[in-house]
């Protein structure tokens, strides 16, 4: 790559990390706070948002603050139809939950050194496991993340690893996807936080590659050995008809 060819991607970088500032928290932005977020210059922060007001993509109020802009209206719209699930797929979802006892179901398909929920079931229990559509989560941690990296190579989950606060950790995540792709499913315990524990199993596309985790999250205390088996036949279940819906990502 030459150099004006890596500036550009650097530059198309930064100003994605731009926009992945504003959330639900911080719906709108001052250069300041945008400075202060990224530790840019404020000359390339200028020019990144001016850029982007251009595109559409951000939007002056004419406060000293920007709002995300109207042309993501239209790629919202895009990726909420790429990515809805049909009615049947929702059914399943809402029935995975009732059959577990009210717990939380999550899908998530695996987005670089990153998992995504694309749909959610909320659980009925008083505690439950909240995770909502379109959150990230670390690929280093969490049954769902052993079976998106069911069929990874070493160097990739090692990748990954080195994300995690734990030493010698790709070791212990190679180990735990291998057993997945043996067993079909796999479970954690407090990977990511501590009482919080995941039973997943994998949703396969038209290639035969893993597209998705499908995945049940609750209390630690609550997913006990016997129930967790029971989980597991669960999900490999629910997993296999979602899979034959063919339906992810739009491609049904």
């Amino acid at each position: 790559m030459s150099e004006s060819e890596s500036s550009g991607v650097r530059s198309v970088q930064r100003a994605v990390e731009l926009l992945a500032l504003y959330d639900a928290e911080h719906p709108s932005r001052t250069v300041r706070e945008l400075m202060d977020a990224t530790g840019l210059a404020k000359t390339t922060v200028v020019r990144l948002v001016h850029t982007l007001e251009q595109c559409g993509l951000l939007w002056s109020r004419g406060d000293g603050r920007t709002v995300p802009g109207p042309a993501l209206l239209r790629w919202a719209e895009l990726a909420r139809s790429t990515w809805q699930l049909p009615e049947a797929a929702l059914a399943l979802l809402a029935g995975l939950s009732q059959a577990s006892g009210g717990e939380a179901v999550h899908l998530y398909v695996r987005q670089q050194r990153a998992r995504v929920c694309i749909a959610r079931q909320e659980g009925t229990r008083t505690l439950r496991h909240v995770v909502l559509v379109g959150a990230e989560m670390p690929l280093w941690s969490g049954a769902a993340s052993h079976v998106l990296l069911s069929r990874a190579d070493q160097a990739d989950i090692a990748a990954i690893a080195r994300q995690a606060p734990h030493e010698n950790w790709a070791r212990t995540l190679a180990e735990r996807a291998r057993a997945a792709a043996l067993t079909g499913w796999s479970v954690s315990h407090g990977e990511r936080e501590e009482g919080v524990s995941g039973v997943a199993a994998p949703v396969f596309g038209r290639d035969g590659q893993v597209l998705a985790a499908l995945a049940l999250g609750g209390p630690t205390a609550r997913f006990t050995e016997t129930v967790v088996a029971g989980f597991g036949a669960l999900l490999v279940d629910s997993a296999r008809k979602l899979t034959a819906l063919d339906c992810i990502g739009g491609a049904g």
